[in-house]
């Protein structure tokens, strides 16, 4: 009988050496204040080799080289891209939501701001559409500005388009806030109109130093599960800019593994995860 032959495994493509993955954190930490840590090579070397093949590179150094000589603010942005993590669903961590429709309520008659600044594919800023419809109706003064940094992600909240089994949805709001596809499009749902046209959504980088573009102060911002990435200075300094962008008294929604009880000078916990501004 014949010994059972072990298939050999297959060179990788690519050589990821160790000093071009400390060139790739140091680059993406200053572009995006994203921290890497030591053990995400193998996650960086799937993600980024896609990339080389797509531009014809032949190794990591040449691609960074071609990076880190500038002028292509196009490339810079499919690095970025690459790199940042998008993990979303429908009404994530609910409970947020709930506290939302209080928050609203206690706004009603008034103009209202929202920010969420990690809108990825855009089943949180619908499930915050959804909510305000609910809650105040279709035509109430609230608007919502949702960024990314990642442009690709953003092009499909902006689309609107989604799977008819998508997770947190229920059959009532399937009903009541999207459009069945027929045909070619059956399987897929869009969200209708009275969503999407309250709803802005624009590129945004949390390191870029002009906030001023995001106009006037927010009354609610949602940042979830986006801190988790930064180091602690950076963490601060994001912390202290969001703090400027909003009004007194106005709530930050925060992921549930994150905690900014050390910047008390800044907000104020109200509740689970939910914190005011001082």
């Amino acid at each position: 009988m014949n010994a059972a032959v072990s298939p050999v495994a297959a060179e990788p493509e690519f050589t990821l050496s160790g000093a071009d993955f400390e060139r790739i954190r140091q680059l993406i930490y200053q572009r995006a204040g994203i921290s890497l840590h030591a053990g995400k090579q193998a996650m960086v070397y799937s993600r980024l080799s896609r990339r080389l093949r797509e531009t014809g590179q032949r190794s990591f150094a040449d691609y960074l080289q071609g990076l880190e000589r500038g002028g292509n603010e196009s490339e810079w942005q499919e690095f970025v891209n690459c790199l940042t993590t998008n993990l979303t669903a429908f009404f994530r961590e609910e409970h947020h939501f709930q506290v939302l429709v209080d928050d609203l309520r206690a706004r009603a008659g008034h103009p209202v701001r929202i920010w969420c600044n990690a809108a990825s594919t855009g089943e949180e800023p619908y499930s915050l559409a959804m909510t305000v419809v609910e809650t105040l109706g279709a035509a109430a003064p609230v608007k919502l500005v949702c960024s990314d940094i990642d442009t690709k992600v953003l092009a499909t909240a902006q689309r609107g388009v989604y799977a008819a089994d998508a997770r947190g949805l229920s059959p009532e709001r399937l009903r009541r806030h999207f459009l069945r596809g027929t045909a070619a499009n059956a399987g897929q749902i869009r969200v209708k109109p009275e969503l999407s046209r309250l709803i802005e959504f624009r590129p945004f980088n949390l390191m870029s130093p002009s906030w001023a573009a995001l106009g006037e102060a927010f009354d609610i911002v949602f940042c979830r599960n986006v801190m988790i990435y930064f180091d602690n200075p950076t963490q601060r300094k994001v912390l202290e800019r969001i703090h400027a962008a909003m009004k007194p008294g106005g709530q930050l929604y925060v992921g549930h593994s994150e905690n900014f009880t050390d910047s008390r000078d800044l907000f104020r916990l109200r509740g689970k995860t939910v914190y005011e501004r001082v």
